[in-house]
């Protein structure tokens, strides 16, 4: 008899939804808004109300259902306790399992978003075939995902990998969005890549077309491609930062591959080429035989990683 898996990716704007079956194939995956008015009382509530639709649209017995996992955006510890997530408008610490079983009585698993898509990355993504791998998300911000042995490190308090606000800059006097300075999302995220271009432009007026239309990640890489030298020096700031940023995590968790996913990463494997020869340069020496790959489940890599959650708890 078939039996069946959620993953739910939990962002701000939008909750994602994955059916799977136990073998991991995805079998249906939709979205609802995330409602976050009223400090975010009706995120958990909807999220069951859209699972309860699915498994009576799909005519699915509740004892065939394994279990939903989900991620979210904050600090999750292994307990499934949740201590505040400011998009969500979430300001104390509670079980998330326990907000959706109030709703629905099936196996909860939650984790940290990161680290859940570092999961899903592994098991059916980029880091396929590795059991040790991090994973590094550059969107508006750097996230960070940590898999040993095939499993997710937490840490005490569920803050793990947040490798984004790792200070690489001490002469930094602007605040990051965490109030410290010189965090590496400050230069390695996509809004930090257009810090750096700016900072780059104002510098003289040498030509370049990033002098023209709207500055973003996108244009400075699409600069590089097409030669140009200010977009390169940009390039390799963002590349020293990242490159000296990720040898100092291979020394601690010294991974098999790193995983760079996140909207920068669409710039493909040009990144590469800045990332590393600065990782190189910094890594000790037991730790410089890394594979770096992209990610390759995009938008879904949370509901993969989510459902694999569930799957590896009911081992």
């Amino acid at each position: 008899m078939s039996k069946y898996v959620f993953g739910v990716d939990l962002g701000g704007t939008s909750v994602k939804m994955g059916l799977f079956d136990q073998e991991g194939n995805l079998l249906d995956k939709w979205e609802i808004p995330t409602v976050t008015e009223n400090e975010g009382q009706h995120i958990l509530p909807d999220i069951a109300a859209s699972l309860q639709n699915k498994i009576e649209e799909r005519d699915i017995a509740l004892a065939d259902v394994i279990g939903a996992g989900i991620g979210v955006p904050g600090p999750v510890d292994e307990e499934g306790r949740i201590n505040q997530a400011a998009n969500l408008n979430w300001h104390t610490c509670f079980s998330i399992p326990e907000g959706i079983q109030q709703h629905l009585n099936i196996p909860v698993v939650a984790g940290n978003d990161a680290n859940v898509a570092a999961l899903g990355e592994m098991w059916q993504g980029g880091g396929k075939g590795y059991s040790n791998l991090f994973m590094v998300t550059l969107g508006t911000g750097v996230g960070g995902g940590i898999i040993v042995g095939g499993r997710i490190i937490t840490g005490a308090t569920g803050a793990a990998g947040e490798i984004g606000h790792i200070c690489v800059e001490d002469r930094e006097t602007k605040q990051c969005g965490c109030r410290n300075v010189g965090c590496l999302e400050q230069y390695a995220s996509a809004t930090g890549i257009v810090s750096l271009a700016r900072k780059r432009l104002d510098q003289d007026q040498t030509a370049s077309v990033l002098r023209q239309g709207e500055l973003s990640a996108k244009s400075v890489f699409d600069a590089v491609k097409a030669g140009d030298p200010v977009a390169e020096e940009i390039a390799q700031e963002f590349g020293r930062y990242l490159g000296k940023g990720l040898a100092a995590i291979s020394c601690v968790v010294n991974p098999q591959a790193f995983v760079i996913g996140g909207g920068v990463s669409k710039a493909g494997e040009i990144l590469f080429r800045y990332i590393k020869p600065n990782y190189e340069k910094h890594v000790f020496h037991a730790c410089r035989d890394v594979v770096f790959a992209l990610a390759t489940l995009g938008n879904d890599a949370g509901i993969y990683g989510a459902a694999k959650m569930v799957l590896d708890k009911v081992k």
